[in-house]
């Protein structure tokens, strides 16, 4: 079992017992789950109920937001679109729907090109958008808080991230797995790393996804009621660039910035292209 964590107290300003267990985690597992995060279950219900609502959409309507029409991972992507597992090569038999940072059209930094700063698309669903816009400044939030944590745990100081924050490569992905076929080789979703610095993932209490803890072996994700599932990984920013941190050694891996690193990875996943713009 992943340990789960109560971010009460240290919401409330008692952080050392929540930082002492969020870096065993990290260390030991990689995994855990966290609970008392302050985010309402009304918003998250409402979140769920929207995501099931855009999924039953007629196919003509979802594929007309296809991710493929854009070059800043945004819309939806159709079963058998994502191949997660590089290796095989094998197709995830899932639909999805990302929204990222909500910017305007004249933004200067889509108006410029910058990669992954392009606008959002949305389905003709009442309060989708404006649910679906609430529950990602929810978790943007709760992210936040949880690299202030990671960041006393490090022993740097505790808004380290912040600066690298303010502008989120973070994407909230809808996901909907259909019901397996029994088709030879299908799968929900290919073993893969996540993109960020975190991935935060609620679901919907069905059993299905599967996580493998830091030296051990594939188990069943447990279910954590009106919490969340929290994975370590990689990058977060665009702009910023991702190294070692200060006074850790020599680095294993080059600098690289968010954007070129993500694109790496999305480019690995689809068939088209993403990070470029016409």
């Amino acid at each position: 079992m992943i340990p789960i964590l109560d971010m009460t107290a240290f919401r409330q300003g008692d952080t050392d017992a929540f930082v002492d267990a969020l870096g065993r985690a990290c260390r030991e597992t990689g995994f855990f789950g966290i609970t008392g995060h302050g985010i309402a279950a009304e918003l998250r219900e409402r979140a769920f109920a929207m995501s099931r609502a855009f999924f039953a959409m007629e196919q003509a309507d979802k594929d007309a937001l296809s991710i493929s029409l854009s070059p800043h991972n945004r819309g939806y992507s159709t079963i058998g679109q994502e191949f997660l597992d590089e290796a095989s090569g094998v197709r995830d038999s899932k639909e999805a729907f990302n929204i990222g940072l909500d910017l305007a059209p004249d933004d200067p930094r889509v108006m410029g090109g910058e990669p992954f700063r392009g606008v959002n698309v949305w389905p003709d669903l009442p309060g989708f958008r404006e649910t679906m816009l609430e529950y990602y400044d929810a978790v943007w939030a709760l992210g936040r808080a949880l690299h202030t944590a990671l960041a006393c745990d490090l022993g740097i100081r505790p808004d380290f991230f912040e600066p690298h924050l303010d502008q989120p490569l973070a994407t909230l992905r809808l996901l909907r797995y259909p019901p397996a076929t029994g088709a030879a080789g299908e799968i929900g979703a290919g073993a893969h790393t996540d993109y960020g610095t975190i991935t935060l993932l609620a679901t919907d209490g069905v059993p299905g996804l599967q996580v493998k803890p830091r030296g051990g072996d594939w188990i069943d994700l447990p279910g954590v009621p009106d919490g969340f599932v929290v994975n370590i990984a990689l990058e977060e920013v665009k702009a910023s660039v991702i190294e070692a941190l200060p006074g850790t050694g020599t680095p294993k891996y080059p600098p690289v910035t968010g954007a070129q690193y993500l694109a790496s990875r999305l480019n690995a996943t689809y068939d088209h292209k993403f990070g470029e713009t016409a």
